[in-house]
């Protein structure tokens, strides 16, 4: 019987022996007969670092197997313990490549039946050589009894137990971890698996100034060349990151695609510095030739991503030698000095956010309790101070409040004219990117590449800046993280892969209507059939707060009427509920404490007696005094439900000097552009007042450079409606199909 174990031992371990030879002449390039080096990876290990485990477990197996054949030495010394370790590592061990091996062969067609699993048999393998051991060992000694209930024998049932679950646990996580891409894309829509994944990770470019960019590349496996789709990320490390990133690139490469995942600068693994909006078209560029050069890359590349990963496929849009085939763009758009300066105003809550965020690289977003110092003082420029941190770029941000070389360099030149290939954008009616972009779209359509602009693709749902918005009512729309991995494939289908299928729509603009809660498809932005609409701000003079006077009238005023009047303070300035801000305060919420200040203007109409559709940009003219020589004007539209509930749904805010004019002037402020139903019984109301804070930092009111001003002033705001001073508000109705 000895002899028998002996010989098998033997066995198993000049099969391991042949595996690691026949892996080594692969990867010479002397054994041409057999599978290629990707077939001989289970995935942990790279090599050589896989070769050195290797000769260390064949030296360690030797000399058992030498232990058992002159039947003495340290392996063959009975050891009950050894030989239950044994038998449960192995067992384990043995479990989980039985289960790998079954997952692999129930997903991958192209891995059936031996194809691929040449690591997996071998595994079985090593896992085999060790309960033969464990066996020996268990069956060689006296199992002793333990026939007491005292506290030792209860501490080994749950130190067993303990064992079990976190052993279980471990496993089911891992067959989770495993079908997650799977499970996911079924949810999602998508079409079947194909191929197994094998993983590269940290793989370096060096730049031509030094830096280091690392990158995971997700290769599906048995196909020579294949599309590739580029993100360039700055991406915290993180096991949480790891594994979303993991799923979706799986998600990608299991259905013929190179997905390549790279950190920008200043993001470990990459190195050099971390420095927004500086080095990321060149090493862009450097990036692509690069991918350009490899031997899986078949010609057709894409990119995906939103917000800065959106920045980081804009200013390589022009790109043609080589270029990109198609791009996926969310929440973000070319113009990032209108995101961060809509109508003059600085977006403090969400520039203050986002630098908190990346500038400590960590996978935890910033808490408002946290964001909280910087909003309370001045001057402006110190908020990040207040937090604890003094981010540089925040305070480059802050210091150019103009659009100078600074906004230019950043946003670059006609990038939506100059674009190479057909562009598939996401947006939300709650993100503060949305009018850019729609604008991005206008000018794709018009003066881009017509085969370029004839392809490109906007869609419109209502979330927030990469949330979810949670609609009054039960409805719920498709979570947006999701929403881009299930548009992402259909999209990179078309285009990478040619395949007839068509991306959803052949229509260029998809919007979700609120209100109703429903998709259209639409042929322009502005829709043509748009009727603008004014809507008149009238009262007689005592619109503060909801129990004013203030209406919203389609009938302009025709007597005179009182002008509005409210004093603007910065130091208490009418507080930010909801919009179009980063972080997890944007999106709809209630508004009804905010219009009980007398600094907020509001004005409804009546009761809506039919349903009433506002899709498209708004625009709001008022005519107005300040006894101030610089102030802000902000403005507010809300659906009120027939309970009094109100939600906001657009907003807008202009700042502009006033001295040296007339005491009267009329101003323009474009809202955020919507797509709504008010609904019968509904009714609209417009809020006006000076402030919407941290959305918009505070105007001090001084006219000197908001940044480092700590002195604020209040000032008198009178807001004016009658027959010659018409302040309007311009809906862009839709009218009904039956009109």
């Amino acid at each position: 019987m000895a002899w028998q174990r002996a010989l098998f031992l033997w066995i198993l371990l000049s099969l391991f022996i042949l595996r690691v030879i026949g892996q080594f002449l692969v990867a010479q390039g002397l054994a041409l007969f057999l599978p290629p080096m990707e077939e001989w990876f289970s995935g942990a290990v790279p090599y050589p670092r896989l070769l050195f485990s290797q000769i260390l477990i064949i030296i360690l197996f030797s000399k058992v197997c030498i232990d058992f054949t002159r039947n003495q030495g340290l392996f063959v010394t009975p050891n009950r313990k050894l030989g239950a370790s044994l038998l449960i590592f192995g067992s384990i061990y043995l479990g989980i490549m039985i289960i790998r091996y079954i997952i692999r062969m129930s997903l991958y067609p192209h891995e059936r039946w031996m194809g691929g699993s040449i690591p997996i048999f071998f595994h079985w393998i090593l896992a085999t050589f060790l309960l033969i051991v464990g066996t020996y060992h268990w069956h060689s000694t006296q199992h002793k009894k333990y026939d007491d209930i005292g506290s030792s024998h209860l501490t080994r049932k749950l130190i067993k137990f303990i064992f079990i679950f976190l052993v279980s646990t471990g496993i089911l996580l891992w067959i989770a971890y495993q079908l997650a891409p799977t499970v996911l894309a079924s949810q999602l829509g998508l079409r079947q698996t194909e191929f197994a994944t094998r993983i590269e990770r940290k793989v370096p470019l060096g730049t031509s100034d030094g830096v280091i960019l690392a990158s995971d590349i997700y290769h599906p496996q048995r196909i020579k060349k294949t599309p590739t789709i580029l993100i360039r990320i700055p991406l915290a490390v993180s096991i949480k990151n790891k594994i979303m990133t993991d799923i979706v690139c799986r998600i990608w490469a299991e259905r013929g695609y190179t997905a390549v995942v790279q950190t920008i600068r200043g993001y470990p693994p990459s190195t050099g510095r971390y420095e927004p909006f500086q080095n990321e078209r060149q090493d862009g560029i450097e990036t692509i030739n690069w991918i350009a050069r490899q031997p899986w890359f078949n010609g057709k590349l894409g990119m995906w991503g939103g917000s800065y990963f959106g920045y980081t496929q804009w200013v390589l849009a022009d790109q043609t030698a080589p270029g990109l085939s198609a791009l996926f763009v969310s929440i973000c758009s070319t113009d990032w000095y209108r995101m961060l300066y809509p109508g003059g105003a600085f977006s403090l809550a969400s520039a203050l956010y986002w630098a908190v965020w990346s500038d400590g690289k960590k996978e935890e977003s910033p808490s408002q309790e946290s964001l909280k110092p910087g909003y309370d003082g001045f001057p402006l420029i110190k908020a990040d101070d207040r937090v604890g941190q003094d981010i540089s770029f925040f305070n480059q941000l802050v210091m150019h409040p103009k659009l100078d070389s600074y906004w230019m360099k950043i946003n670059g030149v006609n990038r939506p004219e100059s674009l190479c290939a057909p562009m598939l954008m996401m947006g939300g009616w709650y993100d503060a990117f949305l009018p850019g972009m729609l604008d991005d779209f206008v000018r794709i359509k018009q003066y881009a590449n017509p085969d370029v602009a004839k392809a490109s693709r906007l869609i419109i749902g209502s979330w927030a800046h990469a949330r979810d918005v949670n609609l009054p009512g039960a409805f719920r729309l498709r979570n947006y993280r999701l929403e881009t991995v299930a548009s992402s494939l259909p999209w990179f289908d078309q285009h990478l892969m040619d395949k007839d299928e068509r991306f959803q729509t052949n229509s260029p603009l998809r919007i979700f209507v609120m209100g109703k809660n429903v998709w259209r498809d639409e042929q322009e932005w502005p829709l043509a059939r748009t009727l603008y609409t004014p809507y008149y701000l009238k009262g007689e003079g005592k619109a503060n707060g909801i129990v004013g006077d203030g209406s919203l009238e389609l009938i302009a005023p025709r007597l005179s009427e009182s002008p509005d009047t409210y004093v603007y303070d910065p130091r208490n300035p009418v507080p930010t509920v909801g919009g179009t801000l980063f972080g997890p305060k944007g999106g709809i919420a209630l508004q009804n404490e905010i219009e009980k200040r007398s600094d907020v203007l509001v004005y409804s109409t009546f009761p809506l007696t039919d349903d009433l559709e506002v899709t498209g940009p708004i625009k709001l003219f008022l005519y107005v005094s300040t006894s101030a020589p610089s102030t802000d004007f902000t403005a507010k539209l809300v659906d009120v439900y027939p309970d009094g509930a109100a939600y906001n749904i657009s907003e807008g805010i202009l700042r502009r000097d006033y001295s040296g004019i007339d005491k009267l002037t009329e101003i323009q402020i474009d809202l955020w552009p919507t797509s709504i139903v008010f609904l019968k019984g509904h009714r609209i109301r417009l809020e006006v007042s000076s402030s919407n804070y941290p959305r918009f930092d505070c105007n001090l009111n001084t006219g000197r450079l908001i940044a480092t001003e700590e002195k604020p002033m209040s000032a008198t705001q009178t807001i004016f409606h009658d027959p010659q001073f018409q302040s309007r508000l311009i809906f862009p109705v839709i009218p009904n199909k039956t009109e």
